[in-house]
């Protein structure tokens, strides 16, 4: 039977147990590694699907035989078929033209020649209310020719539990965003010009 000062001698040249201590280095980042590649693989596979989604669903909305809720049904549909925990937020606007998305009312004439409009000053209604906007969309899909910018949002819990541990929210949301024309099946309405006395 060896003495414990020997043992102790015999201590710092045995290397039993240490594969175990060096395993136990390298499989923490191994595995948080891995767990990061699965959640952003999942998160790309969500945004090719919404965003296919989206592309079916504008050119749903274009041709002009569907209503606005059976595009919305449409996507929801789709998506909730891909995940029953998500969440789908849908949004549409509709412009005259192109060059008028998130575009203020265009101004006709300009009494003052300044670019800003004011009383006094003549514009296009393009969004048909009867008043200046400075964001010069509509609610909706519009009509004829008009263009459609369709945005769809989905939020959806992560597929990855340990969310925690790296800091992260519990869901991800996957947002796509379209924009076409609308068909030209009848006239497009032609805005109104409406000038303001002083």
């Amino acid at each position: 039977m060896r003495s414990l000062r020997s043992s102790l001698r015999c201590l710092p040249r045995d290397s039993g147990g240490s594969t175990m201590v060096e395993f136990a280095f390298v499989v923490t980042p191994l595995f948080m590694i891995l767990l990061g590649l699965t959640d952003f693989g999942y998160r790309m596979y969500v945004d090719s699907v919404v965003e296919g989604t989206v592309h079916r669903a504008a050119r749903l909305a274009t041709v002009g035989d569907k209503t606005s809720d059976q595009v919305d049904d449409f996507v929801r549909t789709q998506l909730a078929e891909f995940s029953t925990n998500g969440t789908v937020t849908i949004t549409k606007t509709n412009y005259y033209q192109y060059a008028g998305i998130n575009k203020p009312e265009k101004l006709t004439t300009d009494a003052n020649g300044d670019g800003i409009w004011e009383t006094g000053d003549c514009y296009q209604d393009l969004n048909g209310d009867g008043k200046w906007n400075a964001v010069a969309g509509r609610d909706g899909l519009g009509g004829s020719d008009d263009i459609v910018y369709y945005t769809v949002q989905f939020s959806y819990p992560r597929v990855i539990p340990l969310t925690g541990m790296f800091g992260w929210s519990n869901t991800q949301t996957a947002t796509a965003v379209t924009i076409m024309r609308n068909q030209p099946y009848a006239s497009q309405t032609i805005p109104s010009v409406i000038c303001t006395s002083s």
